[in-house]
């Protein structure tokens, strides 16, 4: 399978976050021209705010669909640009959120010599400060619901990556856990699986999956 990269996006500038505990935020992306470097910590020019749920080696980049972001702009009837959900990467021709946890992309441009790998980590879990970011009553709740909410990757191979450079999936573990069934629940059996298959998780998804078992076991014996 091949995808493409629409466009690489970048913090434009930092906003206030409508909320207390950290004021600042840098969801505010917008595209950028030419080869941008990837280092282990994620795009040249962009960074976090809010360090202690965003960032580091496991959320290095965020990618979203592009399908997924024109379904919302017809659901919200307006433009929704790349960048708008605060991802780096917007893609077209892979369903992000039904990638398999631990899924390797290498991504390439004109130069074959210049070949970045990132690997797939977990899903993005909406916050408060995306629902004042996106000016809609109610959106984390539907945007939860929707359950396509991209996929947060980490940097296995540095590079350069631009906006028309190819996404090439070289690697699907067999345990078949999605982005998706790590943010919903659905199929703890393959939640299961990846307990078991992947030992290098990130804290937060080991701690989201070990509670979607826990409740799935709670209710087979209730």
């Amino acid at each position: 399978m091949t995808a493409t990269v629409d466009a690489v996006c970048v913090v434009f500038a930092e906003r206030d976050s409508g909320v207390k505990r950290v004021t600042r935020t840098a969801i505010d992306k917008r595209p950028v021209d030419g080869r941008v470097p990837v280092g282990r910590l994620g795009l040249g020019g962009d960074h976090v705010c809010d360090t202690e749920f965003h960032g580091g080696p496991y959320q290095a980049v965020y990618a979203y669909a592009s399908a997924e972001a024109k379904r919302w702009s017809t659901e919200l009837g307006r433009p929704l640009d790349p960048g708008w959900f605060g991802e780096n990467l917007h893609i077209s021709g892979l369903d992000v959120s039904d990638a398999v946890i631990g899924e390797r992309w290498q991504i390439s441009g004109p130069d074959s010599s210049d070949v970045l790998e990132l690997e797939v980590t977990g899903p993005r879990v909406p916050c408060g400060t995306f629902g004042l970011w996106s000016g809609e009553k109610g959106f984390v709740k539907r945007f939860t619901e929707q359950s396509d909410v991209g996929a947060y990757l980490r940097v296995n191979r540095t590079g350069t990556i631009a906006a028309g450079d190819t996404v090439t999936r070289v690697h699907v573990p067999s345990h078949r856990a999605t982005v998706r069934d790590v943010f919903t629940g659905a199929h703890p059996d393959r939640l299961r699986s990846l307990l078991g298959d992947h030992q290098d998780l990130a804290p937060n998804v080991h701690e989201r999956i070990v509670k979607h078992i826990e409740r799935a076991e709670t209710q087979v014996h209730s």
